[in-house]
């Protein structure tokens, strides 16, 4: 990747951000408010944002709430913003109302190889050793023995184990494969709590990385309980390099500063915004680099190879519990492989890069790529947030 510069922010407007039927949608935001020297919860109503902490101190207590969605819609709150002001406001800093991600103590998790498309690219990655010049010719030598053979099979069917014979005999298993098929799923986790970043901020990939994507998700937002309140949008950063040299460098590839993105807002499950709605949620991608390089994608929730429920009761029931709840990527049908720097090397981001991952339902979250080493360093953290709000006592 060239070398980071300066690199201009992304114009972000309320237009640009919210839902198309934001006037219907509960609307949960985080906000940095300077007076407070911390984090708001917020309701968007409008193009108002309006202070909900004293109400529910954080998104994880409003989670919590069976009338989480009257309380975003009505409840009297303190400080009011224009959502425009605090999208044109730089992030990161301290000085000037901000968004920030829309969850705060919830666990940040997240399920991989939830789609056969990018099943095969992990498969890829794997058997290249992260190295971006051999992908092309593996590519051809995967698509060649295994291509559509895994089209439509359900994960831990009968099905699914005679596939896994037909590729043990071809010496295609893989670790991936396990996870992609199998009975069980991969769930991990992204980030440390409190340490996602929101719109308009910048997106951090690690400076030695030299293969790697935004990868666009649907982020389910459960409570304590295992009750899917909301959904947002994230960016589980994948770096391809590092996680196909070994899964074991999973936790290398996935958390460093800066490198999941969730937001603009988390949208309440109601009764015009359903599971159903977020089982069918078509997610859009763009990325504009500054020499004018401009690539598009999409994801379809309606091809994800396990049920948002099934990925939830896999990460949350009788074997872990989640007192204040988690926030869970559900995995991206997308994979870019379309050659950027040189040929058969395919896609890799470059620093400067604008990434907006959308959805009509959902808004937009748009992110700026640089080194995670140049991000602004994450220091507040849960500590930090129960000092600030009993400062403000709210607690």
């Amino acid at each position: 990747m060239e070398s980071a510069a300066a690199h201009p922010r992304p114009v972000l407007t309320a237009g640009s951000v919210l839902p198309e039927d934001a006037g219907r949608a509960a609307l949960v935001a985080r906000v940095h408010h300077p007076q407070a020297d911390g984090p708001c919860v917020a309701a968007v109503r409008g193009d108002q944002v309006v202070d909900l902490t004293a109400v529910a101190p954080t998104v994880s207590d409003l989670m919590e709430r069976d009338d989480a969605v009257r309380v975003v819609r009505e409840a009297d709150g303190g400080h009011t913003w224009r959502l425009d002001e605090l999208l044109e406001a730089p992030t990161g800093g301290r000085d000037v109302p901000h968004l920030l991600a829309p969850v705060d103590l919830q666990v940040i998790k997240a399920a991989g190889v939830t789609f056969a498309r990018s099943l095969l690219e992990r498969v890829i990655e794997e058997r290249t050793g992260g190295d971006p010049a051999q992908a092309a010719r593996v590519r051809a030598r995967v698509q060649q023995l295994v291509g559509g053979a895994l089209d439509g099979i359900r994960p831990g069917s009968p099905e699914a184990a005679k596939a896994k014979e037909l590729l043990v005999s071809e010496g295609l298993w893989s670790q991936y494969l396990e996870v992609g098929i199998g009975p069980d799923p991969e769930v991990f986790t992204k980030a440390p709590v409190l340490s996602a970043v929101g719109t308009g901020a910048d997106i951090g990939v690690l400076g030695a990385s030299v293969w790697n994507n935004p990868e666009p998700e649907v982020v389910l937002v459960v409570d304590s309980r295992g009750r899917v309140r909301g959904a947002t949008l994230g960016n589980d950063v994948n770096l391809r390099d590092i996680e196909g040299r070994s899964a074991l460098l999973l936790s290398r590839a996935k958390d460093n500063n800066a490198s999941c993105a969730i937001g603009p807002f988390v949208r309440l499950l109601d009764d015009d915004f359903d599971l159903d709605t977020v089982r069918a949620l078509d997610i859009d991608l763009r990325v504009d680099g500054t020499d004018a390089y401009v690539l598009n994608g999409s994801s379809s929730m309606r091809e994800i190879s396990r049920d948002v429920l099934d990925l939830v009761a896999a990460t949350h029931g009788p074997h872990h519990q989640y007192p204040d709840g988690f926030a869970l990527f559900t995995g991206t049908l997308f994979a870019p492989t379309e050659d950027r720097q040189a040929p058969g090397a395919g896609f890799t981001h470059e620093y400067g890069d604008i990434v907006r991952i959308s959805s009509p339902r959902l808004g937009a979250l748009v992110n700026t790529v640089i080194p995670s080493e140049q991000a602004t360093p994450w220091t507040f953290g849960v500590g930090a947030l129960m000092r600030n709000l009993a400062r403000r006592g709210v607690l």
